[in-house]
This record gives C-alpha cells, structure tokens and sequence, in this order.
C-alpha cells in the first residue's frame, strides 16, 4: 500500500539522477549519430546465482515501476547537468521531455528466478531504455538479495513469524526498501516506521535496554512499560540476570504478559529455561521472542527450543552474506535503422572471462513434471512451443509508457509462497548446493 492510497500526500522526487554519468554520455553520442531511436531490447538477468544458494526471488519490481514513472529530468536537474557540463546543450533539450514511452515486461514480483531468467525486458528506443539501466539495476539487485535471504529465514522459521529489524544497520532508505523486500519473502513485520509508512507492512516493537538502564530499578522499568503499554507488550529480560526479569515480568504484568524478549546469550539454552520458568509461574501463554544477529542457520538451530518468534536486523538487510545478486542489464536485440517497423536483430557479449550473454528476445516458461513440480527453467527466443504456452513467467507491467499490472504488496508475498511451494523439496535445503533446477535454453 502506498501513502496516496491511504490519502496521505506523497514526496515523489525525480529519479533521473539514480543513473550513472556514462549513461547520459552514451546518449548524446547516439543523438549525434542517429542511433538513439533504433528499437532495442534490453534484459535483465543473472549469469549465476549466489554461492551455494538454490533459488533466486524477483523483489523490487514495484519500486521498479515508481521509479520508472518518476523519471524525469526536471528544471533543477537540468540546471545540475548543464553547470557540470554533463551533456551538451541538445541532449539537455531532449532530456527536459524525456518520458519512457516504451514496454516493459518481467517476471511478477515474488516470483522465483534461476541463472539466465529474464526477470525483466524493456523495450523501446535505445535512448530510453539505456537510461533506466542504473536505476533498475540498483533496485532489482538490492531488493531480490534482501527477498532471497528473507525467503530462507522464513524457511528455516516455519510457522514461527520474523520481524525485520534492520534499519540501524543499513542506510536509512536502504532500510525501507529492505523491510519491503523481506516482506515479500516470508517476513512478518517490521520494526521501521518509514516501511510502514510508505508500504502499509505491519510494526511491531519492543524496548531496549536503554529503557531499563535510565530507570533506577528493572521492575520500575517493567511497571513503567506496563502501565503505558499494557500487559500485552513485550519485556526485555536479559539486561540483568534473566531469571530474576522473568520472575519480576510476571509479578508486574500478571500472568497475561504478552511476551519476553531474549538478546544475547545461549539463546538455545535461555529460550528453555525461560519457557519453563514461566510456565511454573503460570504464564504459559507468555511468547518468547529472540533477536541477536540471527541468520537462517541460527534460525535452523532454534527449530527444537521454545521461540515463537525472532527479530532479524544485521543478516537480513546485508542478504546474509549476499548482498547483491549480480543482475545484469545487456542490450540482446536492436533494429539496423530509426525505422520504427525495422527488424530486431539479436546481438550478444561474447567477451572471455565468463560474461557471455544470449541474444535474442527471450520468452521463459517452466517445465512442471505430472505432480506440478519444477524441472526446469525454459528460456528462448521465436515462438513459444505449445506445451509451455500455459506456463510462461513474463508478464507486462509497462504499455506504452503506461505501468499496466500494479499490484498489493500481499499479491507479492502470497505469490513467493506459491513458487516456493512449487519447486522441488531440496530447494528449502540450507546446505550449500546447485540452482535447485536447471536452466535450458531453447
């Protein structure tokens, strides 16, 4: 949900700026040399998946289309490049009109990916399609690192939800988008304020231990917390000694407390003697919420204790190890002439080095075997074979410049859980291993 859709007034600043100098410098080389009309097509996507991980997830691609609406070279930008002498004074006249009036078409957002998967094609001039590379880039490869390492927390948490709790940890838009994106992946809520804000995500909160130190005594903390929130908030017991919090929780908050919350120690070990210590004092509806520089393995390793639920902020919002995904967005079709009716023409890298790309305008479509299971990722160009007609991934989200398949963020997150659901078992799998299936070309 974004703000305008509650009727809150919205800041939508130009985009055009989240782009790289070489890309405006591209394209007043093109207007001079009348290439910047061809027709092209650009895709995006990946030439491998992180190390040891099995499956990719399409986040992002909402932020995508805001960001694409929004690119526009307004008076300030143009008076920014024309005092750094960016451009000349032609290409500045063609940027002050500049609006994508092309196609964009992409694998609907949650959905998940495998090495070469067109998670995005745009299509129109090369002029304006080359200027949206940076910034699509920037937020395909933040937001799906961040979805992929939130799907496998979700995982590795089953029925167990995750609050995401990493804006101290990250640059402050860089946290919005991240609560978002892990949203997306499996993720309850989320601490940041601004996420909720701006994508309708749920916040939660705790306390910190902050508030325990500024007060004279832990229980005038816990009567403090109690008194303003209720005896459903959560208390932080690990400020002192554990066992004498919970004891003083449960005498301050009755035996309805909502929750404790445990953030350092053998969380393992805590977590069960705390839930047997409040059980014996008779709050056994009393949940247990750990944080502490989770990730989905220390989630994995909680599977057997007493935790209903965990807060992650460090691993998430730096994709536990994998903070990009190394997306790509290569020019694979262009027209030989301004022609709007000329034809596409396939061209591809063929650089060494392993970044070697595919021409040609892709389709993609996944092979499911008798049971409705993924066995493959079909890419390829011309015609799609009739058997995998009803199982195509790309959808169109721009027409004409106009964005054509705007959706809930729930629409996102309920589809991921679809497609995880319809991958092989071994793709929930931590241990290290290969895309969980292979990718054929056609």
């Amino acid at each position: 949900m974004n703000p305008a859709d509650l009727g809150l007034p919205v800041d939508v600043p130009s985009t055009a700026l989240f782009t790289d100098h070489y890309e405006l410098t591209m394209l007043q080389a093109a207007l001079a040399n009348g290439t910047a009309e061809r027709r092209s097509v650009f895709e995006v996507f990946t030439r491998r998946l992180p190390e040891g991980r099995r499956y990719g997830v399409v986040a992002g691609t909402g932020r995508v289309l805001d960001a694409v609406e929004n690119f526009r070279f307004d008076a300030a930008v143009l008076e920014f490049l024309r005092d750094r002498a960016v451009v000349d004074m032609r290409t500045l006249d063609w940027l002050a009109s500049y609006r994508f009036s092309g196609d964009i078409w992409g694998y609907p957002e949650g959905e998940v990916y495998f090495p070469g998967s067109p998670v995005l094609r745009v299509e129109g001039s090369f002029a304006e399609c080359v200027l949206l590379e940076t910034v699509i880039l920037s937020i395909l490869n933040h937001d799906s690192a961040i979805a992929a390492a939130a799907s496998r927390m979700a995982t590795a948490a089953g029925d167990r939800p995750l609050v995401e709790m990493g804006a101290r940890r990250t640059h402050e838009l860089a946290a919005v988008a991240a609560a978002r994106a892990a949203y997306v992946g499996g993720f309850a809520s989320t601490s940041d304020l601004a996420a909720g804000f701006r994508y309708g995500i749920p916040t939660v909160g705790t306390s910190a231990h902050a508030f325990t130190l500024v007060h004279d005594s832990e229980r005038d903390a816990f009567e403090a917390q109690v008194a303003s929130l209720g005896g459903s908030t959560t208390l932080l017991v690990d400020t002192y000694d554990v066992a004498e919090a919970v004891r003083t929780a449960v005498e301050v908050a009755g035996t309805g407390l909502g929750a404790v919350r445990i953030d350092s120690g053998d969380l393992l070990l805590v977590a069960h003697r705390v839930r047997q210590q409040l059980d014996e004092l008779g709050a056994t509806g009393t949940r247990i919420v750990v944080t502490s520089d989770l990730d989905e393995y220390a989630i994995a390793s909680l599977a057997a204790a007493p935790v209903d639920s965990y807060g992650v902020g460090t691993q998430l919002v730096t994709g536990s190890g994998h903070p990009t995904c190394s997306m790509v967005y290569k020019l694979v079709a262009r027209a030989t002439s301004a022609d709007p009716k000329a034809a596409l023409h396939p061209v591809a890298k063929k650089s060494s080095g392993g970044k070697t790309s595919v021409g040609g305008r892709k389709w993609a479509a996944r092979r499911r075997d008798g049971d409705g299971v993924a066995e493959a990722e079909v890419v390829g160009t011309g015609a799609v074979p009739s058997a995998l007609a009803g199982d195509q991934l790309l959808v169109q989200l721009v027409k004409g410049g106009e964005v054509v398949a705007r959706e809930p963020l729930e629409a996102a997150r309920d589809r991921h859980r679809s497609a995880l659901a319809a991958l092989p078992l071994s793709a929930t799998q931590l241990s290290r291993g290969e895309a969980v299936i292979p990718t054929e070309y056609a």
